[in-house]
């Protein structure tokens, strides 16, 4: 059967670990101008309200939640094969499948921790993902208390994507799973209903405050009408707050940020992010900001903002972020310009420092560009107000973001850009952006350090003949094409500073091309989603996924790594996959290819260097085919895809780097 699993007829053999000591150790799509038709897998109804441009900008974790394909299909179905993949006894598998003597599934791989602690359900194959993943990471550290941390996810337990979390009392040595209570929220905003029952959520992100309350963000929405009965489309944002029990349960109901009730799909509410100003002595000390996008009927995407100065209880009305008519914009595509000429924005991030000025950052892609040039701008405005209002925009830097994925794919994964890997190979379809990553220093609040991933940089060799090349945009996609691609061209991590609190940066006036490159590696290969922070000492950290290692590069496999730098211009790098990972094979599609993974991953790093990443070492398990029927007890298998690849979970594990390892 075309693009069936293949699963083994032998059962696995299942062991209890033995414990173990363990070491210490988003979706703006590159824009430019519209050319052509999208051409777009089949979109649930809830997308049909969005234009193309919104479709390409709309973060992938939404893109997924509400394909209609994907919600019905999953991609492939369960066949029987002759091959025998047998899991061993000791293997990673078994450790993930079966509960260990507290009860839980905790793993460790080498120095790699798993962070969320269920045992992996066996989902039928047509399902992949659904009931079982786990991807796209936040994670944050108490300042008060350096034992305690929380960690934040794409979570698919329950069948759907929800708002999945983690805690930790001992440094991230050891986690548990808490349940975060979002079934509904109240209804007043929807109809005047008393309660809004909520299908589908994720995108979070995690904080603290100077009091020991640890914050969950949650976007939360409805599939709409194509994929459910249910005519209902609204979209939504929500806090929720550990109140002095470090992670191990929360408030319910969820306090509004943003609601959006809606039977049309516009507006929808994406891509939020959340911060707290947890410095001591600052101002503004506790209070929560929140970020999002908002793709309105007329086609703009604006960046808005509301904040909470009494815990999270109650947020302001929303404040616009992207508001002026800025001369850094000057495409608005033919969409709607009711706030302003920077109409086409994602992957916002607030972030504060000790003085209490907001920032944000985001991806804008209302520049012009000329030729075969095909690059955006990152641009940040800032708040000393509390969030009030607003200055203008700043330009950060350029970039360049990642290729056309059915242009180099094999015409796989129409309508977004990937990360292609280099050679014949044509696995590596999960969809990608790149995007920005800021924090300010706490020995300095006038450094300010934002990230970029960007498939143009100094490593790019443009002037050799045979290095990567810009060119221009898909005629059917509209996104970026280059010379070189699955040859000579690595997306590198990129680091733009300001010294003036904000008011200018480096990469404002200076070419990606020269730009410094944090991720340093043993040879340049794709580096993407990128975290940073800073330590509490004033060292900059940043995380990122790194196909340096091995055959990495040539065989799409995956690790993690975080570079680190104590004045900005000089970095090294560690390794934290204790192995490399192989290419995600679940939310597959017809080829066994992974169409999706997450938009993001996350850093925490006050004291030591938490990074936490999405990985692929535990294998996907099903059901033996013969088996489960009567007279033939159900029995367990693994399997291999119609790529080739063996059936894989999707974790979420961490480590920890003490600062000078």
């Amino acid at each position: 059967m075309a693009g069936a699993v293949s699963i083994a007829v032998n059962p696995t053999v299942i062991h209890r670990p033995e414990g173990r000591n363990q070491m210490k150790i988003r979706y703006g799509i590159t824009t430019g101008l519209i050319v052509g038709v999208l051409a777009f897998q089949p979109q649930a109804f809830a997308q049909s309200a969005l234009t193309p441009l919104q479709k390409r900008h709309v973060s992938g974790f939404v893109s997924l939640e509400l394909d209609q394909q994907q919600a019905r299909a999953g991609g492939v179905q369960r066949a029987a094969a002759a091959n025998g993949n047998l899991l061993s006894a000791g293997s990673a598998a078994a450790t993930a499948y079966t509960p260990v003597d507290n009860d839980s599934c905790k793993q460790t791989i080498g120095s790699n921790v798993k962070v969320n602690q269920n045992c992996l359900n066996i989902s039928d194959s047509d399902l992949q993902g659904r009931g079982q993943a786990q991807n796209e990471t936040a994670i944050a550290q108490d300042p008060m208390s350096r034992e305690h941390l929380v960690a934040s996810y794409n979570d698919y337990r329950r069948g759907d994507g929800t708002c999945g979390v983690s805690f930790s009392l001992d440094g991230g040595e050891h986690w548990s799973d808490s349940t975060t209570p979002n079934g509904f929220t109240r209804g007043d905003a929807f109809g005047g209903v008393a309660r809004e029952y909520w299908q589908g959520g994720g995108d979070t992100a995690v904080a603290w405050d100077t009091k020991g309350n640890a914050y969950l963000q949650c976007q939360l929405f409805m599939r709409g009408p194509g994929t459910t009965n249910n005519p209902d489309q609204s979209s939504a944002v929500y806090v929720f707050r550990s109140t002095q029990n470090n992670g191990a349960s929360w408030n319910f109901p969820a306090r509004p940020v943003v609601e959006a009730s809606t039977s049309t799909g516009a507006p929808f509410e994406d891509k939020p992010y959340m911060t707290v100003d947890n410095h001591l002595g600052s101002p503004f000390q506790d209070r929560v900001y929140v970020t999002w996008t908002e793709f309105a009927a007329d086609g703009s995407a604006y960046i808005w903002e509301s904040h909470s100065n009494d815990y999270g209880e109650h947020f302001s009305p929303q404040v616009l972020v992207s508001s002026q008519n800025s001369s850094l914009c000057t495409v608005t595509f033919g969409a709607g310009t009711p706030q302003g000429t920077c109409n086409e924005n994602q992957f916002s991030q607030p972030f504060t420092g000790s003085n209490g000025t907001l920032y944000v950052v985001f991806a804008n892609f209302n520049n012009t560009v000329t030729g075969s040039d095909n690059r955006n701008q990152i641009l940040l405005v800032k708040s000393t107000d509390g969030g009030a209002t607003f200055s203008a925009p700043i330009k950060v830097a350029d970039y360049y973001d990642l290729p056309d994925c059915a242009t180099y794919q094999a015409g796989q994964d129409a309508g977004r850009a990937c990360v292609p890997e280099k050679g014949a190979a044509q696995n590596s379809v999960f969809r990608a952006a790149n995007y920005p990553s800021g924090a300010v220093s706490p020995k300095n609040s006038n450094m300010v350090a934002v990230t970029i991933g960007s498939y143009i940089n100094k490593n790019s060799n443009e002037s050799t003949g045979t290095g990567c090349t810009p060119a221009g945009f898909s005629g059917s996609t509209g996104i970026n094409l280059f010379t070189g691609t699955k040859v000579n061209c690595s997306n590198q991590i990129l680091l733009s500073l300001s010294t003036n609190g904000g008011a200018t940066f480096t990469g404002g006036t200076t070419d990606p091309r020269a730009l410094p490159v944090v991720s340093v590696q043993r040879k340049v290969a794709d580096a993407f989603w990128q975290w940073a922070d800073f330590t509490r000492w004033g060292a900059l950290t940043v995380a990122y996924y790194d196909r340096s290692y091995g055959n990495d590069d040539t065989t799409g496999s995956l690790d993690f790594s975080a570079s680190s730098s104590s004045d900005g211009v000089h970095f090294k790098s560690t390794r934290a996959t204790s192995s490399s990972m192989p290419l995600p094979t679940q939310f597959p599609d017809a080829q066994g290819n992974s169409l999706f993974f997450g938009d993001y991953a996350g850093l925490s790093a006050l004291d030591a260097i938490h990074p936490f990443w999405m990985d692929t070492r535990n294998n996907d398990l099903f059901l033996c085919p013969g088996t489960g029927i009567p007279g033939v007890p159900p029995q367990v298998c693994g399997a291999v895809e119609p790529n080739g690849l063996k059936a894989n979970d999707q974790d979420v594990f961490t480590t920890t780097i003490e600062m000078g390892n």
